[in-house]
């Protein structure tokens, strides 16, 4: 679709290897640099992790976009060498989008639509080991007992106990462990609150063991834990003044741009340029010919020719190069398109799926395809639709790749 080389510095980003999990059309990709120091599985041993209760695990923190867990994630290439993401590759927005490390126990959920992280879960507690303050729990050797909870974050309320699931969950503010009950001793709770608290020993002895760690968000005072309950967990508000996901609006009939077009003889002695914006999702191309018009030289317009702007949707070989995009494109020539109710019916945002972009638009004709220029890439091919003024690069799934704004 473009002809002009992007002039950019390389993306700091993994390259994606697509897997099938086999349940539910799910597609995860396996992200590894190479050399493998080593194979996925085998043994390295527990790393420790600072707990931030209500904050975030180690590196990563709640709130920060896919993007800056990429950045993390890459700067420690020997601790975090086995990396999964997960995504619903046909609906991406209807779950989230998740960065594990099986190695470690632990993964990350983003939320599928403002891509950012909402809830860290610790599924396997033998093999992380968490620090909270100067004290040390979970691991290989420092099992996450019931007795050593209590020990470590102090008294609590009361949990509530999942009947169906046979699990205990103990709230502390934006963080909660959850304990599997046997059989036997189900009858200290009952389905809902729990009458009085689960004694810190069994009968026999023994004491309940953490089975998942989950770190939110508390400021809504929502708990968060297995099953129904893990979906509370939203990603805290932005901070005052941030420009993650600020929409963008563009209206197709009234934009300026250069044309490239120009009906003047020339002769091109330098090419045209990129500036590349990825945390804000979007490129500029620039106008960098040099035109020779006898006996006049014009020098370099620099102006816009192009805006390509970026949905981030994983599936794309783009994939964590930028930031999402939170464009809206207004249909042009209909009244009041970008005011009041009619804003939705009549606008594209890049959670916006093709065929509704037809019901906009109007159809767009034959396809071009575009391979991004390399038979290796694992996630395919994608389709470009033309408009006037307009150019849509949309992936099999029916979801936005990139919106390309230019001058008929």
């Amino acid at each position: 679709m473009m002809m002009q080389q992007q002039q950019q510095q390389p993306p700091l980003q993994r390259h994606l290897h697509p897997q099938r999990s086999g349940v539910g059309g799910i597609a995860a990709a396996a992200a590894g640099a190479p050399p493998r120091r080593r194979c996925e599985g085998t043994a390295m041993g527990a790393i420790t992790l600072d707990l931030r209760p209500g904050l975030g695990l180690g590196p990563f923190s709640l709130g920060m976009p896919i993007g800056d867990a990429f950045i993390q994630i890459e700067q420690q290439p020997s601790i975090y060498d086995v990396v999964h993401v997960k995504y619903l590759d046909e609906e991406p927005l209807k779950l989230d989008i998740v960065i594990s490390f099986p190695d470690h126990g632990f993964h990350l959920r983003f939320d599928p639509w403002s891509q950012r992280l909402r809830l860290i879960e610790v599924y396997d507690i033998k093999r992380l080991q968490m620090r909270y303050a100067t004290s040390l729990i979970g691991g290989p050797s420092m099992l996450a007992t019931f007795v050593a909870v209590y020990a470590l974050f102090g008294p609590t309320f009361p949990g509530i106990y999942d009947e169906d699931r046979g699990v205990y969950t103990l709230f502390y503010p934006g963080l909660s462990f959850a304990f599997p009950i046997p059989a036997q001793y189900s009858s200290c709770c009952h389905d809902g609150e729990v009458a009085t608290e689960l004694p810190l020993e069994f009968p026999d002895g023994t004491t309940p063991v953490t089975c998942r760690v989950s770190i939110y968000d508390n400021s809504s005072d929502s708990k968060v834990g297995v099953g129904s309950l893990m979906d509370k967990a939203s990603a805290p508000l932005l901070p005052s003044g941030s420009l993650y996901m600020e929409e963008l609006h563009v209206k197709v009939d009234q934009m300026v741009i250069h044309s490239a077009s120009d009906p003047r003889p020339r002769t091109a002695l330098c090419g045209d340029y990129f500036y590349n914006y990825y945390s804000r999702g979007l490129d500029i191309l620039f106008d960098g010919q040099l035109r020779i018009s006898n006996p006049i030289v014009d020098l370099q317009t620099h102006k816009i020719k192009k805006f390509v702007l970026h949905t981030n949707f994983p599936g794309h070989s783009d994939f964590n190069s930028y930031t999402k995009c939170n464009f809206v494109i207004y249909q042009p020539d209909v009244e009041g398109a970008s005011q009041g109710e009619n804003a939705s019916k009549h606008c594209i945002t890049p959670n916006t799926k093709w065929e509704q972009v037809k019901e906009i638009l109007g159809d767009g004709g034959r396809a071009a395809i575009q391979t991004q220029g390399s038979m290796n890439n694992p996630f395919g091919s994608t389709f470009v639709y033309g408009y006037q003024n307009v150019a849509f690069e949309v992936m099999k799934n029916g979801f936005i790749a990139t919106v390309t704004l230019f001058q008929s």
